[in-house]
């Protein structure tokens, strides 16, 4: 009996760590595989993410496997931890989507992206992705640090794949938010197609693309409401563009990088399908792209304001199927007060 206890358990521990899974039916997605990375300290990638895979598979037949930086002990998903498990999923990815910050990863799991990007797969980069690792010298894969100062990959993943490393903010989050327009001349972009009133919560970011097609500015506005009067101060910058790199194995990988894209950013339905037109861009899919294009949320989606924590007890089985609510909870684990210095 206690033999039988003991598989039953380790068979209920594999189920609960396989990887969340939205399988598409119907659409230019059928057969496609893209795999969504989410893992950052601030900016609930852990609800964008899901939110986003849904409406890709249920609504254009991607299928989509969504990871998630996971606690080994208790299963439950801990922003910016540094473990992801089911990363072998690039191995069979089409694309993948990047919302990472500060990973350093194990050299297993880093081993599946070093592969991935190797054979010049296509990526979308959101956000903090500008700065999705850093290593130390020892890492094997210290190249991909947002740092690394080497000649052969210089300043890492971001400069070298998305065309940006970070560089720094451009807007107050929480008191600045951003209106996002389009170049006046990329209006004929597969990406922008059907895009306008295009307005984020995240305060801005310093964007200054290395290369490649400048579609959109961004303005930081006095404001948290779309209304608000803009900066003065700060005159737009670069804040979506699209660019290809080249991969040690001589492919060229399509990329599509965003600034934003906080869970309440892609509330904005300009914003939203900015991102899945990219999505399919990214792919090769843009005859699929329609001013129309179905962008409508999966299930019910009532995003927790992005800032430092975390909602509790949230595992990504939790996230299964089409109808259960994302985020699972809206009880946000808050950052620890900073200790008051008493010294006299």
């Amino acid at each position: 009996m206690k033999k039988l206890f003991l598989a039953l358990a380790t068979l209920v521990s594999c189920a609960s760590a396989a990887p969340l899974v939205y399988q598409g039916s119907q659409g230019p997605g059928l057969g496609r595989h893209i795999v969504f990375l989410a893992g950052d300290h601030e900016y609930r990638s852990e609800e964008t993410l899901p939110a986003l895979a849904r409406i890709l598979a249920q609504r254009h037949g991607f299928t989509c496997t969504v990871l998630f930086n996971v606690d080994p002990a208790s299963g439950e998903i801990v922003p910016g931890n540094s473990n992801m498990p089911g990363l072998e999923a690039l191995d069979r990815a089409d694309l993948a989507v990047v919302f990472l910050r500060f990973q350093a990863f194990s050299q297993e799991q880093m081993a599946h992206i070093d592969a991935y990007l190797n054979r010049g797969g296509p990526v979308v980069g959101l956000r903090t992705a500008t700065h999705a690792f850093r290593t130390t010298a020892a890492d094997p894969f210290h190249k991909y640090s947002y740092d690394y100062k080497g000649p052969d990959y210089e300043l890492g993943f971001g400069h070298q794949v998305l065309g940006q490393t970070w560089v720094g903010h451009y807007g107050k989050n929480h008191a600045q938010s951003t209106r996002i327009t389009v170049v006046p001349e990329k209006h004929g972009h597969p990406i922008l197609r059907g895009v306008k009133d295009v307005w984020v919560q995240a305060g801005g970011y310093v964007g200054k693309p290395t290369d490649g097609e400048i579609l959109t500015l961004a303005q930081p506005l006095n404001g948290m409401t779309p209304d608000s009067p803009a900066d003065a101060t700060k005159p737009p910058q670069p804040s979506e563009w699209t660019r290809t790199y080249k991969s040690a194995s001589g492919k060229i990988g399509r990329v599509f990088t965003t600034l934003y894209g906080t869970p309440e950013d892609i509330t904005n339905e300009g914003y939203r399908r900015l991102v899945v037109n990219g999505c399919l861009w990214a792919l090769g899919l843009e005859s699929a792209i329609t001013a129309e294009l179905a962008i409508a949320f999966v299930g019910p989606f009532k995003p927790n304001t992005f800032g430092v924590g975390y909602a509790l007890g949230v595992k990504p089985e939790m996230y299964a199927g089409f109808t259960s609510p994302i985020p699972a909870n809206n009880n946000v684990k808050k950052a620890a007060p900073k200790k008051q210095n008493t010294k006299k």
